[in-house]
């Protein structure tokens, strides 16, 4: 169950966050470089932020489950897991709830931006937070991978042990 839990992790974690980036450095500026502007790309983004925020929510549900279910031993200890968890579960949520925000400045219809100045503001609050969910991201993987390093080294130290012992009694 463990490979399991950690692959269905891994997957998940690279379409969001490897969709994430993908997204914000390749398709954004392709995408308004043809289709002439940020404003129409910008359309476009509204629908796809939507997808990766539902990657998102997948992703940690999967992460607060091996974060349930694993036993490695952290520097800072696994509340410091749970607590960036938390925090990336918070900034997921600011982030619909800044998209429904942002979403009620645009006319799509029109192709227009009701308030621009509010709408500029409101998308640099939410560049600022998805930022600070990408950092958080970069090192909650860190740490999980030191937590499995460790757990599978548990494992193989007990697995020696007695693998020693049964040499010895033999």
């Amino acid at each position: 169950m463990t490979l399991v839990r950690r692959w269905l992790l891994l997957w998940a974690l690279m379409f969001w966050q490897g969709g994430f980036m993908f997204y914000g450095g390749v398709v954004v500026p392709v995408g308004a470089g043809v289709l002439g502007s940020d404003l129409e790309q910008g359309f476009i983004t509204r629908s796809v932020t939507n997808y990766l925020n539902l990657a998102g929510a997948v992703a940690l549900v999967l992460w607060g489950w091996e974060l349930a279910a694993g036993r490695g031993r952290m520097p800072g200890g696994r509340r410091l897991l749970w607590a960036i968890w938390a925090a990336l579960v918070v900034l997921l949520g600011v982030l619909a709830w800044l998209h429904v925000r942002l979403d009620a400045l645009l006319d799509p219809a029109e192709s227009l931006v009701l308030d621009r100045p509010g709408f500029r503001a409101g998308h640099r609050l939410y560049l600022l937070v998805i930022t600070a969910q990408w950092a958080g991201c970069l090192v909650l993987t860190a740490l999980t991978l030191l937590a499995w390093r460790d757990e599978d080294g548990a494992i193989t130290s007990g697995r020696n042990r007695l693998a020693g012992e049964a040499v010895k009694s033999a």
